[in-house]
């Protein structure tokens, strides 16, 4: 694998992406960027179109940024886009250890990392409340923690209906999110 330097102009963004880079997602992405550089290139094909790193492409751009370190894939164009499809993907199966992620975000050196106070709020609130990890929960009733979520959609009527079986089931024990539509 060769790094390259290259003209951020040179680039174009994969129009084909199905992953969408929100304000705050730049936001943390070009804050990484300016305290830390890039510590990764991105990954184009062999036409300069950005198959892995559209974010970080874009990122660079909002921070006038002018060139770009990138890695050329030989790969074929459907591997690319099954590539930057499971890249995107296995990424998002992770799941934080809240104790040991709680434990490193006491450090005041770290600074901000890309985590809201709310956020971490809540993993604080997850580590008092004895789960080893985000996105863990545990069946009540049984006592025994899970390593999968197990999640329940229940559409109501309105927001009133929504509020009473949230409070329900918080009441019973559940961990909850509420979702509009």
């Amino acid at each position: 694998m060769t790094i390259e330097t290259v003209a951020i102009d040179s680039l174009s963004a994969d129009p084909a992406n199905p992953r969408k880079h929100g304000q705050r997602n730049l936001d943390a992405i070009a804050a990484s960027l300016r305290r830390f550089g890039q510590q990764k290139p991105i990954v184009v094909d062999s036409h300069g179109v950005v198959r892995a790193g559209n974010g970080q492409l874009a990122a660079a751009k909002l921070l006038g940024w002018t060139e770009i370190r990138v890695v050329r894939s030989d790969l074929p164009p459907t591997e690319l886009t099954a590539f930057a499809i499971a890249d995107n993907r296995t990424a998002e199966l992770a799941e934080w250890d809240a104790e040991v992620l709680a434990g490193l975000l006491s450090d005041s050196d770290l600074g901000d990392v890309g985590f809201t106070d709310e956020e971490l709020k809540q993993f604080a609130g997850n580590v008092g409340a004895g789960e080893g990890s985000l996105g863990e929960t545990e069946i009540h009733g049984e006592g025994k923690p899970f390593a999968e979520s197990f999640e329940v959609v229940v559409e109501c009527r309105d927001e009133e209906q929504q509020k009473q079986l949230y409070d329900r089931l918080r009441s019973e024990g559940f961990s909850c999110r509420l979702f509009t539509l």
